[in-house]
C-alpha cells in the first residue's frame, strides 16, 4: 500500500505590512529627492579664462561702436554683427563677475521665458520673517512682436507658495520692460531691436 505524499506547503509572500513599509520607503526617497532638487543651493558660475574672454568680447561689442578706419589708403569697411548671443552660463557668469549677486541669484533660460532663483538670508530686523533663509523663484515671459518686446511677470513663489497678484502690487501680467522699468514706448529699449530667449540661450538683436 503506497503512502500519500505530504501536502505541499503554501508559498508565503511578503506580509502586507512589509509591502506597505517598502512602498512608504520608496515614496519617502522620491519625495526627499524632489525636496532636495527644489531647495538645492545656488552655486555661483565662475567662468574659465577662455569663457571670460569670449563673453567680454560680446559685451564690448554692445558697449563700443565700430572704430572708423583712417586714411590715406581707401579701406574696405565691413559692418559688425548686429546679433549678440549669450549662453545661460555666460549670463550667470556675467552676473557673478560684475555684481555681488552671484551667490544669491541665478537665471535659467527657457523657450520665451526667464526663470529666476533667489536664495539669501533676510535682514534680522525685518518683522516676522527676519533672519530666515529666503528661497524664492519667479518666471518672466519674454514676448516679441514686430517693433515691440515685452518682459511680463508670470509668477513669484516664496517657500513653495505662489504669491497672489495683490501681494505683488498687481505686477503679474504687466510689461516690466516698458510699463514698469521705463523701457519706452511699446517696451522698446533704444538700440535694441529684439530679444529672443531659447533653452540655454539669449539672443539680442541690435537696431540699425
Amino acid at each position: 500500500m503506497t503512502e500519500n505524499p505530504p501536502p505541499a506547503l503554501p508559498k508565503r509572500g511578503l506580509p502586507a505590512l512589509a509591502k506597505g513599509a517598502i512602498v512608504l520607503a520608496v515614496l519617502l526617497l522620491v519625495m526627499g529627492g524632489l525636496w532636495w532638487w527644489i531647495n538645492r543651493p545656488i552655486r555661483p558660475v565662475i567662468l574659465t579664462a577662455q569663457e571670460k574672454a569670449t563673453v567680454e568680447a560680446k559685451v564690448e561689442a554692445i558697449q563700443q561702436p565700430q572704430a572708423a578706419a583712417t586714411p590715406p589708403a581707401e579701406p574696405k569697411y565691413q559692418k559688425g554683427s548686429r546679433e549678440i548671443v549669450l549662453t545661460e552660463r555666460e549670463l550667470n557668469g556675467l552676473l557673478n563677475e560684475n555684481t555681488s549677486l552671484g551667490k544669491t541669484v541665478s537665471f535659467e533660460l527657457a523657450t520665451d521665458a526667464v526663470h529666476a532663483r533667489v536664495e539669501t538670508d533676510l535682514d534680522p530686523d525685518l518683522p516676522v520673517i527676519g533672519g530666515r533663509h529666503l528661497k524664492a523663484r519667479a518666471r518672466f515671459f519674454v514676448k516679441n512682436a514686430p517693433g515691440q518686446s515685452s518682459f511680463v511677470l508670470d509668477d513669484v513663489t516664496i517657500w513653495g507658495v505662489s504669491l497672489p497678484n495683490d501681494w505683488l502690487g498687481g505686477l503679474k501680467g504687466r510689461d516690466l520692460l516698458g510699463e514698469v522699468l521705463g523701457g519706452g514706448k511699446n517696451g522698446k529699449i533704444a538700440g535694441v531691436e529684439e530679444f529672443k530667449v531659447e533653452p540655454g540661450k539669449l539672443t539680442i538683436r541690435l537696431a540699425e
